[in-house]
């Protein structure tokens, strides 16, 4: 008989975004193969519910901060007793891969692995804790090379103080059952849409001030997200004071968007912030959907500009709006794009694709 395998994701944030949908993602699989899936949370609604309805078991720490030594304890009471050799612990971000560490050396259980992703682009911590903490870590993935060049940037013309080999590159991807597909025939205008946190920073300013070179058009775009009232409003006015409030079609966020990408045409994400990856942008590709986003970032690592649809420059509300009506006003465009972007999700960016790789850096076979 094999013997359980047990995951362990360590998860405090208390929105959800693009770190809970990876962690999901990833224990959604693994439960369905088998393993014990457990997701240490912050009592946080936001994410202990979708855990909930996917049925991943939670357990909360308070995670107050770097140096909480009591929800390590709370971690190394949970692993201690669980059989030698079984155990993978994945943080996200180096503060909580401490947590993790420190839960290891807690519970007495050097055989634990413990893997970290960081999904930022920072420059790695060159002192004495954050030393140790990346030579006591398993593997450190990082979501792009972007974000894994600008890390190992700190030691630049110096020996890492860490082994290279822990260190890794692995691209996003998601983890969809019953894809939601469009025939593409409904008359209605073309619809581009955007959906992500509503927050400064993902460039829905650009995109509205885009929209009002754009008016006199039969387009309409989906703005799918929540973020804080005072925010909401600012961007509400800024439409209306453009006379395009009645190009947008406001939407609050969905736990799963790939239903409301199915029905758009095309993908617009011009992001004003750096990206490490861009989880939403691999959304639109994963459903044949060509995409507008800024090349900020790690972008053109998995899109390249003319083919799976148009990297344009940051905070340029007129190449967005270009953009735009190049895929607006010619459907085969759009088809032939729609087409490349989920021939590089399917080549590239697949779930199979990303966790044959991730199985390599938990190493319980």
């Amino acid at each position: 008989m094999s013997r359980q395998k047990n995951l362990i994701h360590i998860l405090p944030d208390i929105r959800w975004g693009g770190v809970a949908r990876y962690a999901l993602d990833i224990c959604r699989h693994y439960r369905d193969e088998g393993w014990n899936v457990t997701a240490f949370t912050r009592d946080a609604k936001a994410v202990d519910s979708l855990f909930e309805k996917e049925g991943i078991d939670r357990l909360h720490a308070p995670f107050g901060g770097m140096f909480d030594l009591g929800s390590a304890r709370v971690i190394a009471g949970f692993i201690k007793h669980l059989p030698v050799g079984s155990v993978v612990i994945h943080a996200h971000g180096f503060r909580n891969a401490f947590t993790a560490l420190l839960a290891r050396r807690l519970a007495g259980r050097k055989d634990a692995r413990v893997v970290m992703t960081r999904h930022k682009v920072k420059k790695g911590i060159d002192s004495w804790l954050f030393r140790r903490i990346y030579r006591n870590l398993d593997a450190m993935i990082f979501v792009s090379r972007l974000a894994r060049d600008r890390f190992l940037s700190t030691w630049h013309g110096r020996q890492l103080p860490f082994p290279e080999d822990r260190v890794h590159v692995l691209h996003n991807s998601i983890y969809i059952k019953n894809m939601a597909q469009s025939d593409g025939a409904t008359k209605r205008p073309v619809t581009a849409m955007f959906h992500g946190p509503l927050v400064p920073g993902k460039g829905i300013d650009t995109l509205i001030d885009a929209l009002s070179m754009l008016k006199g058009s039969r387009m309409r775009i989906r703005i799918v997200g929540n973020g804080t009232p005072d925010y909401v409003d600012k961007l509400r006015r800024r439409a209306l004071t453009r006379g395009v409030m009645d190009m947008i079609d406001w939407r609050k966020h969905s736990d799963n968007p790939m239903p409301i990408i199915a029905e758009c045409d095309f993908g617009v994400l011009p992001s004003t912030a750096e990206e490490a990856f861009g989880l939403s942008n691999i959304e639109y590709m994963a459903a044949g959907k060509p995409i507008i986003c800024t090349a900020n970032g790690a972008q053109p690592e998995y899109i390249t500009d003319g083919r799976e649809g148009f990297l344009v420059p940051t905070s340029n509300p007129g190449a967005v709006a270009d953009a735009m009506r190049k895929l607006a006003s010619d459907p085969d465009l759009r088809k032939r794009m729609g087409d490349r972007a989920i021939e590089t999700f399917n080549t590239v960016l697949s779930w199979p694709n990303f966790i044959k790789k991730l199985d390599v850096f938990y190493q319980l076979h």
